[in-house]
């Protein structure tokens, strides 16, 4: 978690407890069988004992193991008097997991550790492992503790029971959860995922998702489903009958969850688009791949004033280094000579690999100097090269796809020898590829939406879409279009960027001209897709606020 003030402590236990309001929600909004045996896998203060307490009927339950790893804590709730069915345990839950594995419970609550990798103990670390490779999972230094908590809690989880967990919303999107989606999907039944617009917890900056899943192996894998609703906050959860959500099937796939956020019919409609015959993906057209990893853009991205104090005219290339320094749909000597003029740091400091430092000229020897007194070479990418102002694999790509983005991300094409930091992809198209007509292909309703649906919401409510996701991206097949038309649109779609004009204005152009005219889609469709782009937009847009 990322918190608003440094706290070692809570860190290394990743404990941050619950809201009493939300534990009771959760107990409210459960179901199970009379006799189950129920499990809280890190009951911290107690929160959802407490809950368990006055809103179940003790009667009702066989026993309740609680597992707290803190021996404080443990203390603190075992001398509340909750009854003989109660049963505190002071342990690790991973170790109590390592030696209770084949036990099965009934119900199971509660908000699992956020321990990041590096705070775990090797033991704890080798059952992490344990647990995530014994159920067809990879285990890699990126996972979080509560990966392990809620694949072990699952594993443990009795036919016909329920589980209620609140844990991280990156679990809808983010690359080191994919193991884990296809893990829920294929072992779970009914899963209730209810989001927010507005943090729950009041200190920290997490946004938290609460997790409601059932185990039926009477229902087959396919006839699993999912329900992803999203709240302003957890006051207007309250309000709402969680027996009014609306499910529809599972993918049972590691593809994000945020596509969820759509109907059914708008996934029927994603799904049938990825397989339509006149349409195409990125990486089928072209190599998408992060631009140049400098290891310091500071230091190796430079602006006039730096190249002439320092003498590195003939070592440095044109930068496309920001959307910014992307003033079209192309990137020409025109729009480079305006960024330098600017003051931008818009050339690349590029030092010959093939010549000795003491070859060097005086210039580079200096820069390099300076480079090496302030530090600028302590990073872990410049650490581990031979020579650390040597930036390898660098390259001209024929175009750039912007990663971090706000309305939509740019697609331009490179029309000099300009390169790209990080902050842009590289894109190198096939050889029987047409560079314009690709570049066409992108600006319409339909693969705006695809880029939505493929990227994920970075912080401030920016959209990120890193280079894989990009390749997935949905492109209808021009590549029988007329030139001249094709030139027509392109110069259109130029003037709006250049000009900052709307966007949406500009998709009614394009989508009439390329989806409607020249590939037949009907209207209602593109207005779809119109639809869950702007739906998809929307909500980051509107977290971020």
């Amino acid at each position: 978690m990322k918190l608003k003030e440094n706290s070692s402590a809570q860190k290394l236990r990743g404990g941050y407890y619950t809201p009493r309001a939300l534990a009771d929600f959760i107990v409210k909004n459960i179901t199970f069988k009379v006799g189950a045996k129920a499990l809280e896998p890190s009951c911290g203060d107690g929160v959802f004992l407490d809950s368990i307490s006055e809103h179940i009927n003790e009667n009702m339950l066989e026993s309740i193991d609680a597992i707290e790893i803190i021996e404080e804590e443990a203390n603190k709730v075992k001398q509340r008097e909750y009854g003989e069915k109660f049963n505190v345990i002071n342990n690790d839950f991973l170790a109590f997991y390592h030696d209770n594995k084949e036990s099965k419970y009934d119900l199971i609550l509660g908000n699992p550790p956020y321990i990041r990798y590096q705070y775990l103990t090797q033991k704890q670390r080798n059952i992490q492992s344990e647990i995530l490779i014994s159920n067809g999972m990879k285990s890699n230094k990126l996972i979080n503790s509560w990966v392990c908590f809620l694949v072990a809690c699952v594993e443990m989880l009795a036919e016909g029971g329920t589980i209620g967990f609140v844990i991280p919303a990156e679990i809808l999107q983010v690359v080191y959860a994919e193991d884990l989606r296809q893990y829920l999907s294929n072992n779970l039944s009914r899963i209730t995922l209810l989001t927010f617009k507005e943090l729950v917890f009041p200190d920290i900056e997490q946004e938290v998702v609460v997790l409601i899943a059932e185990k039926d192996m009477n229902i087959s894998t396919e006839d699993a489903v999912i329900s992803v609703v999203e709240y302003t906050n957890f006051e207007d959860m309250i309000q709402h009958d969680l027996s009014e959500v609306e499910y529809q099937k599972i993918e049972h796939t590691k593809e994000k969850w945020t596509h969820y956020f759509l109907t059914g019919e708008e996934n029927k409609l994603i799904y049938q688009f990825r397989n339509h015959s006149d349409f195409t993906t990125f990486d089928k057209i072209a190599l998408v791949n992060v631009g140049i990893t400098t290891g310091n853009n500071k230091y190796f991205s430079v602006d006039k004033e730096t190249v002439k104090k320092y003498e590195l005219d003939d070592i440095v290339l044109p930068l496309i280094g920001r959307s910014a320094h992307a003033h079209g749909l192309f990137f020409n000597e025109d729009d480079w000579h305006k960024n330098v003029e600017n003051d931008t740091r818009a050339q690349l400091v590029l030092f010959p690999e093939d010549v000795a430092y003491s070859d060097y000229p005086k210039g580079y020897k200096k820069y390099i100097k300076w480079g090496e007194k302030t530090e600028q070479n302590t990073g872990y990418k410049c650490r581990i090269r031979d020579r650390w102002y040597i930036v390898p694999s660098v390259w001209t790509p024929d175009a750039f796809f912007l990663r971090r983005n706000n309305i939509y991300p740019k697609f331009v094409l490179n029309e000099i020898n300009a390169v790209s930091t990080d902050t842009m992809h590289r894109i190198k198209f096939k050889d029987n590829i047409d560079k314009r007509k690709a570049l066409l292909s992108y600006y319409n309703s339909i693969s705006f939406a695809f880029t939505e649906i493929n990227g994920r919401s970075y912080g401030g409510g920016v959209l990120e879409i890193l280079p894989r996701e990009v390749g997935a991206v949905i492109l209808p097949d021009l590549q029988r279009m007329e030139h001249k038309a094709v030139d027509d649109l392109l110069n259109t779609i130029d003037d709006y960027i250049r000009n900052k004009k709307d966007i949406e204005e500009l998709l009614d152009i394009i989508d009439r001209a390329v989806l409607i005219d020249y590939l037949g889609i009907e209207k209602d469709v593109i207005s779809a897709f119109r639809g869950i782009w702007r739906k998809l937009m929307n909500r980051r847009l509107t977290r971020s606020r």
